[in-house]
């Protein structure tokens, strides 16, 4: 059974910053973290950036310029760098990997709470 660890929440006023990361535990061989969900109170899992195969950087629309998305193949690592933080952007944000032949399996995180204060 594959766990991922994130950490790096909190609470942060408006206008702050903040850094995820996720990790397999145990740096799990042939899994490997792409990136980043959130979900929002009331609302359903949105995509918020994620690494593709040939290494494109892509982000949605709302978080595009504030967030940064990058990896760390030493220690099999995702980031997200969060920059000017606003109160829509409060929500558990949830880590996606992949894994197992042919990288077909999908794994999520349980999540970490991110709340930004006006």
């Amino acid at each position: 059974q594959v766990q991922l660890v994130e950490s790096g929440g909190g609470l942060v006023q408006a206008g702050g910053s903040l850094t995820l990361s996720c990790a397999p535990r145990g740096s799990v061989l042939g899994v490997r973290p792409m990136g980043w969900y959130r979900r929002a109170p009331g609302k359903q899992r949105e995509l918020v950036a994620i690494i593709t195969d040939g290494g494109e950087l892509k982000y949605s629309d709302s978080v595009k310029g504030r967030f940064t998305v990058s990896r760390d193949a030493a220690k099999n690592t995702v980031n997200l760098r969060m920059n000017s933080l606003k109160p829509e952007d409060t929500a558990l944000y949830i880590c996606y990997a992949q894994g197992g032949s042919f990288y077909l399996d999908e794994y999520w995180g349980q999540g970490t709470q991110v709340t930004v204060s006006s």
